[in-house]
């Protein structure tokens, strides 16, 4: 008696027809990576591999230095002349500054040269010499200052020690004077205990902690928070501002070595289309898909291993490797579309280069202010100084931290894989060609799924990560800049950015005749692109849930938070006219697309000003 529940044969035929295919296409792509790593491995001589071992060592020397001990630049830079009884001699054995002879071995000739550059005396007197005799007197002050503060901080009683506690608490600078009703305190942030159990809240009793409101709304995270405090015990002039800076060398290791792994990710792609190598895969029974997934296999392996063994050695956890992964991905998605745009090996060097400069400067540069703005959320580096700092971090911020990094990624391999084709591959084309190519192979895809004209929709909505990695990226680079004239830019400039990821690929489909150049045409496919961006635009909104919004320059980027205090038609007026925005600018740029290069410009210059002139109206309405 057959079994009831078991699955139709023609189902069953299905899924094993897909388990093969699967299966068989696994197969392809994993012997293709095999063939990519054995042929790569007979290109390097022994002098390459001699020059990325010593670069592994010292990277991992530095890594372990600074892990553990410091930089360690500092390391017995003077030497003191001290006896091994005097207890300034445990000062110098203390500090790694300092290395200790005794007072019997020290030579001072006439001249003023010498062997040391502090000396401390039988009766307790210090004294220098020598030309680095100054600086290292002010180092053994310091260090003995720091020597007492330890010594101070082991005694039982912190009474006795410190009768006097300092809380020092930074905040948020604001652009005019606020009341203390308004800030919230008394407008002294320092809390003094004055020896006894009791000790003195600045905090009002109805206030709500950094990352949420009264209402429970999510707000600004602790990462950047407005306001921190810092409570230790020590003197003032031990106080300091937070700067991770021994963090930010941890993670700056991990993008070092993967500058070396793109540069020969970049190189195998270039030898097969100027070798024309590349034409025994085309013809083979692989896809172009399984062709570059095995190509890249080995080098995102490669990656992958060099980031567990960067998060291991300097003590990251299972975050420092997932934040990390987005990054190698782009770092290889854009060398490989890079690869395929350049005609040269020159070319490629400067595509390699330029992809290199800007991601670090993308990822590495805003990590600097983790513990200062929000805005050092736009990099995933800045997760693994919250993971070496121990600091917790929220789903959402992961999530906005790593999304614009992993769909960009997709989009670039696509665009890649979409001229991985003879006419591409062995043609010298220029760049902007092979751009439109890419772009326009895409559009062919989606004809083949869905209709010609549905593509800009599609695209639009696959452009959104790039368009809000740019925003962001204008952010942090404008956020130092005064307000006045950042916020003027940022208008222009955001709006710029939007509309030339609406309407590159109308432009693209027109100038490759893949739509008819009619005005009614363009105002379809112009309907489509804003529609398709305004629906990707929603989604950059969980800025808002990072603190972004609470920044000038990032609203004038990404558009203010509607205010619950609004009435319900404005609230949805304001909701939908984005849309409307979108179409028309859409629409304008498609009619101009439709004619040539130059009436496109024409018409992407008069898009950009009417979107910048709306940010402006809305700004100024609901401000």
């Amino acid at each position: 008696m057959s079994d009831e529940r078991s699955p139709p044969e023609s189902v069953r035929r299905r899924l094993e027809s897909v388990r093969r295919r699967v299966v068989g296409s696994l197969r392809r792509t994993a012997r293709i990576a095999r063939w990519e790593v054995s042929r790569s491995a007979g290109t390097v001589d022994r002098r390459t591999i001699f020059a990325v071992v010593a670069i592994l060592v010292v990277v991992g020397g530095v890594g372990l230095s600074v892990a553990e001990d410091g930089i360690g630049l500092e390391d017995e830079l003077y030497v003191v002349g001290v006896d091994a009884e005097d207890p300034y001699a445990d000062v110098a054995a203390e500090s790694d500054q300092f290395r200790a002879i005794e007072l019997e071995d020290v030579r001072i000739d006439d001249s003023g040269n010498s062997n040391v550059d502090v000396v401390v005396t039988r009766d307790g007197e210090l004294g220098y010499a020598g030309d680095n005799g100054e600086q290292a007197f002010e180092a053994f002050r310091e260090a003995i200052v720091a020597e007492n503060a330890e010594r101070m901080a082991a005694e039982d009683d912190d009474v006795a020690a410190y009768p006097v506690l300092v809380t020092v608490e930074y905040q948020e600078r604001t652009p005019g004077p606020r009341s203390d009703a308004e800030s919230g305190s008394t407008g002294d942030t320092s809390t003094f205990d004055d020896g006894d159990d009791s000790t003195t809240d600045t905090t009002d009793e109805d206030s709500t902690p950094t990352g949420a409101t009264g209402d429970g709304e999510l707000q600004v995270p602790d990462v950047g928070a407005t306001a921190t405090e810092q409570t230790s015990p020590g003197t003032p002039d031990t106080l300091s501002p937070p700067f991770p800076f021994q963090s930010l060398v941890l993670a700056f290791l991990f993008i070092v070595p993967m500058n070396f792994v793109i540069q020969t990710y970049g190189s195998t792609i270039m030898d097969e289309r100027l070798k024309r190598r590349g034409e025994l895969l085309l013809v083979s029974p692989s896809s172009r898909y399984e062709i570059v997934a095995g190509k890249t296999l080995p080098y995102l392996l490669g990656l992958v291993g060099i980031v567990v063994a960067t998060a291991a050695v300097i003590g990251g956890r299972t975050l420092s490797v997932a934040a990390a992964l987005p990054i190698a991905l782009v770092f290889l998605a854009s060398t490989f579309a890079g690869a395929m745009l350049a005609r040269s090996f020159k070319e490629l060097t400067f595509v390699t280069v330029t992809i290199s400069v800007f991601l670090t400067t993308y990822t590495f540069v805003p990590a600097i202010f983790t513990e200062v703005t929000p805005i050092a959320l736009i990099s995933p580096l800045t997760l693994v100084v919250m993971d070496l700092q121990g600091e917790s971090v929220r789903f959402v911020e992961y999530l906005f931290s790593t999304a614009p990094f992993y769909l960009s990624a997709t989009v670039l391999f696509l665009l890649g894989i979409g001229i991985y084709r003879e006419e591409d591959m062995f043609a010298q084309k220029p760049v902007p060609a092979k751009i439109l190519d890419a772009i326009t192979s895409q559009i062919d895809a989606i004809s083949r799924r869905v209709s010609a004209y549905w593509s800009p929709f599609v695209l639009s909505i696959m452009f959104i990560p790039f368009v809000f990695a740019a925003q962001l990226l204008a952010v942090a680079l404008l956020f130092v800049v005064p307000e006045s004239i950042a916020l003027v830019v940022m208008f222009v400039l955001a709006a710029a950015i939007e509309e030339f990821a609406k309407s590159i690929h109308v432009y693209a489909g027109f100038s490759r005749s893949r739509f008819e150049p009619t005005i009614r045409v363009a105002a379809i496919l112009g309907a489509l692109s804003g529609l398709g961006f305004f629906v990707g635009e929603k989604i950059t909104h969980v800025g808002q849930f990072v603190g972004l919004s609470d920044l000038p320059i990032s609203v004038a980027a990404f558009g203010p938070e509607l205010g619950a205090d609004l009435a319900i038609p404005v609230l949805l007026a304001l909701f939908l006219a984005p849309l409307a925005l979108h179409v028309v600018t859409a629409i304008i740029s498609a009619t101009g697309a439709r004619r040539g290069r130059g009436t496109y410009a024409a018409a992407f210059v008069v898009a950009t000003l009417v979107h910048a002139l709306y940010n402006l109206g809305v700004i100024a309405l609901v401000t």
